[in-house]
């Protein structure tokens, strides 16, 4: 059994989104049948909602890093990394 579908070692990110990226290569393709399109979809399906969670989790992991007792300083991403404070 392979590290991506061991329940007990989650795949990464960007292992999932490879995953991902692969089924919809094929589904473009156009060159399946109706059965293994349907089962390419479902997994992409299962790929898309996984991807999700682990991008939710990496947002509420930033959020708790960046919040201070004045709560989160949003800025536009022009003003990122240019030095200005507020």
């Amino acid at each position: 059994m392979s590290a991506a579908t061991d329940p007990a070692e989650p795949r990464s990110f960007e292992s999932a989104l490879g995953e991902l990226e692969s089924r919809v290569a094929r589904l473009e393709r156009g060159d399946l049948a109706l059965e293994e399109a349907l089962r390419l979809f479902e997994e992409g399906v299962g790929l898309v909602r996984e991807c999700h969670e682990r991008l939710d989790t990496a947002d509420a992991r930033i959020i708790a890093l960046t919040a201070g007792t004045d709560g989160i300083r949003e800025a536009p991403l022009a003003d990122v990394g240019d030095g200005s404070r507020s």
